[in-house]
């Protein structure tokens, strides 16, 4: 039985949203007149967009933090036995987002017409992510659905807390960039062509440095408009040649050779890599696929070519961690555990504790590139703000002089 939105007044004329199963809208608009509104807009509740639209930024109805949330809720409720129909109409009606709670009647609808719920999920990419799904039919064919739930909150949880504890460090640089820019912009554009020009309606000729400060000044005043839709159509290039397959190989290598942030972003890759496959091994998900779903949370290029060659030996019969370390493009430490985990038969277990150490190595290259990135950005401002002070103070000495002789 499908699921539809609805929009309706109440007899005092209050507005009224919800979402209402049923065989038709005409069976809603009556199910609605039976509780005393009166329908304005009955609409079904349609799958989400794929492909072209999608990938070119259409809303979610859950995003990943929120996808954390629900999928803890989730696991709780199927622990404790309610049917998987009375867990998400508990859900949906837990939800405080209207999109949300809308879709999760939706596919409350599409299970009770007989779908599977990783069927039902699928119409909804957008939402659900495609290791999400793949585990969640696994843990179906298994009957362990409460145990993938379980991983997949932990997994979206763990994900949550790396992304919040970086975007907080990355705050701090950020701020201070910011700041550096818009004071040396203030400076050159108002403060310095201010004070200079009490000197220049003397006649007197300005000192070197204060001369190019002038014109530098001059020069941005004059150019800031083109200067910013120069910004501007460099980052729309960038943007469109990250998206075709063969630049964004080459940049992607480019990153990789830089120091500090190339090991950190690789680390990165190789974290979520071992997190994807400890889901999925956890979810009973075949070995290849397992590497087809892995391989789509490795956002790097050669990483993910490499990914390629490896589920090509595998198929062929090599052992995993084998092929991961002829690749030379996966941390020793994946590798090493990951053997560990195929000689003892514990290879989801090994994959985890795999990708926590990586991920606290990751934290401690950040806490060492920030180290370095803000006394440096302090550096930077210091030495600009400097040569701003002594262009305005060369002009007063100057003039002293010329006073006292």
């Amino acid at each position: 039985m499908p699921a539809f939105e609805y929009r309706a007044l109440d007899a005092d004329g209050r507005p009224h949203r919800g979402v209402l199963e049923g065989d038709t809208a005409r069976a809603i608009r009556s199910q609605l007149r039976e509780r005393g509104l009166s329908p304005i807009e009955v609409n079904e509740v349609a799958a989400e967009a794929s492909g072209a639209r999608a990938r070119f930024g259409e809303r979610r109805a859950i995003d990943r933090d929120e996808l954390a949330t629900l999928t803890r809720q989730w696991a709780v409720l199927v622990r404790a036995g309610l049917p998987l129909d009375e867990t998400l109409e508990t859900l949906a009606q837990q939800s405080e987002k209207r999109a949300q709670a809308r879709l999760l009647a939706a596919v409350r609808a599409r299970i009770r017409e007989g779908s599977t719920l990783a069927d039902s999920l699928s119409e909804f990419p957008r939402s659900f992510p495609e290791v999400y799904r793949a585990s969640i039919a696994a843990g179906e064919q298994s009957g362990h659905l409460d145990t993938v739930l379980e991983r997949l909150a932990s997994y979206y949880e763990g994900q949550r807390e790396i992304a919040g504890r970086v975007g907080l460090a990355l705050l701090y640089p950020a701020l201070l960039l910011v700041v550096a820019i818009g004071v040396t912009a203030l400076l050159l554009t108002y403060v310095v062509p201010q004070v200079t020009q009490v000197f220049t309606s003397l006649d007197q000729e300005l000192p070197v440095l204060t001369r190019m400060l002038l014109g530098t000044s001059a020069l941005l005043e004059a150019v800031w408009p083109y200067l910013l839709a120069l910004v501007l159509a460099g980052a729309l290039l960038l943007t469109w040649s990250l998206r075709q397959p063969a630049l964004k190989a080459r940049w992607d290598a480019l990153i990789l050779r830089l120091p500090l942030i190339g090991p950190l972003l690789a680390a990165t890759d190789a974290a979520r890599f071992a997190r994807t496959m400890s889901i999925a091994t956890a979810a009973a998900v075949p070995v290849l696929e397992a590497l087809r779903l892995a391989s789509r949370v490795v956002s790097l290029a050669p990483m993910n070519t490499a990914l390629k060659q490896v589920a090509v030996e595998v198929r062929e019969g090599a052992g995993l961690a084998t092929s991961l370390g002829q690749s030379r493009r996966f941390p020793p430490l994946l590798v090493r555990l990951l053997a560990s985990g195929e000689k003892s038969g514990q290879v989801e277990t090994m994959l985890d504790h795999a990708a926590e150490l990586m991920e606290q190595r990751i934290s401690r290259s950040m806490a060492r590139l920030l180290a370095i990135l803000e006394p440096m950005i302090i550096l930077v401002m210091g030495a600009v703000v400097l040569l701003i002070v002594l262009a305005i103070m060369l002009p007063i000495f100057q003039l002293n002089r010329i006073i006292a002789s």
